[in-house]
């Protein structure tokens, strides 16, 4: 595990980080949206790329972003390949925007460029990443979750027993934090794949921000196990979905997920959307039409705020399971796998909430 020279927390996660301003922004969303209009038109994207925006599209610029006729959503044909085992992503019914893969490209590039420029301090190593996070299922829960920022605690709500508590006394709405020795030191020795927050945060503070290069790093550290028979996309797109769940990453580290996101084959930008608890969204997706080696079958979405560009959380769908055929077909949501990631932060102990926690 290599570390980092310079201190690093993601600034877009601390309630006092000032986004880019919407004049700064102003010329990249002129041209995406001249792009995508463009593009619609059957012009190239690279003639709207070789000429500066003119003064009344940048005044219209967010108005023309938000406003997609339905001439857009279809992907075009020609426009990029498609990954084996996926399928032409579909116009969503849910009311939402497909992109095509230009289109695409361009708003991950946006996204990029936009988290690149934040700035970023790592905590220190007695503080403590808060995650407040919902499952959406049959029984969905929402809990809190403390991390000390070294490996050597944890803190709940609700409370989880583990498995030396009296449980009959047991109280889940009580706060149970444990501390416990050096967590990172540990796997180390033991060769343990789980790495602490700040392990995980250093590892992606070292991947470049070209996507060419973020890729073959994250190849060769193997953040996930292989899965024989699975393509290069899926399994790129698995290991992209598991450095998700870090709850801060370093900008260079997510101005490069974007851009490897817009390198996988079949992935497309939704606009226009929510995400699964209400809050505006773009989606980034691929369709498996048949069942992936993984598991995986259908939509697969990872779902970011459309200004800040920070993750919210994602949605996989799993392939039925076979049956014998003498009980009921399940049910779509059966096979659904949603978590959302409903606030997030840094604070100084455990059970502490921050301020203005992000969103």
């Amino acid at each position: 595990m290599n570390d980092v020279n310079e201190p690093a927390v993601v600034r877009a996660l601390r309630a006092d980080a000032p986004l880019p301003d919407s004049g700064r922004l102003a010329p990249q969303r002129a041209l995406l949206s001249e792009a995508v209009r463009r593009e619609a038109a059957g012009e190239s994207a690279l003639a709207v790329r070789a000429r500066p925006p003119r003064r009344r599209i940048v005044l219209v610029a967010v108005a023309a972003s938000l406003v997609v006729t339905g001439t857009l959503v279809a992907v075009l044909p020609g426009d990029g390949p498609t990954a084996p085992g996926t399928t032409a992503a579909q116009p969503p019914a849910s009311g939402g925007h497909l992109l095509s893969a230009r289109a695409s490209a361009d708003t991950l590039e946006l996204a990029a460029a936009t988290v690149e420029k934040l700035g970023a301090t790592e905590p220190g190593p007695k503080q403590w990443v808060y995650e407040k996070s919902t499952s959406i299922g049959d029984d969905g829960t929402t809990g809190e979750h403390w991390t000390r920022w070294d490996g050597t605690g944890e803190a709940w709500l609700p409370g989880h027993p583990r498995g030396t508590e009296d449980l009959e006394n047991f109280d889940p709405d009580k706060l149970q934090v444990w501390y416990g020795p050096n967590q990172e030191e540990k796997w180390k020795k033991e060769g343990y794949d789980d790495r602490s927050q700040r392990q995980f945060y250093r590892f992606l503070a070292t991947l470049p921000s070209d996507p060419d290069r973020m890729l073959a790093a994250i190849r060769k550290e193997h953040a996930i196990g292989d899965i024989e028979g699975e393509t290069q996309a899926q399994r790129d797109w698995r290991e992209i979905d598991v450095l998700y769940r870090s709850v801060l990453i370093p900008p260079n580290a997510q101005a490069g997920l974007f851009r490897a996101l817009a390198k996988i084959p079949g992935a497309r930008v939704e606009t226009g959307i929510k995400d699964p608890i209400g809050r505006r969204a773009i989606g980034v997706m691929v369709n498996y039409a048949e069942p992936s080696p993984s598991g995986h079958q259908g939509k697969q979405e990872l779902y970011f705020d459309p200004e800040t560009y920070a993750y919210l959380g994602e949605e996989s769908n799993a392939a039925p399971f076979p049956t014998d055929g003498d009980g009921p077909p399940m049910s779509p949501d059966a096979l659904a796998d949603i978590e959302v990631r409903n606030a997030w932060g840094v604070v100084d102990k455990p059970g502490e909430r921050p301020k203005t926690a992000t969103p």
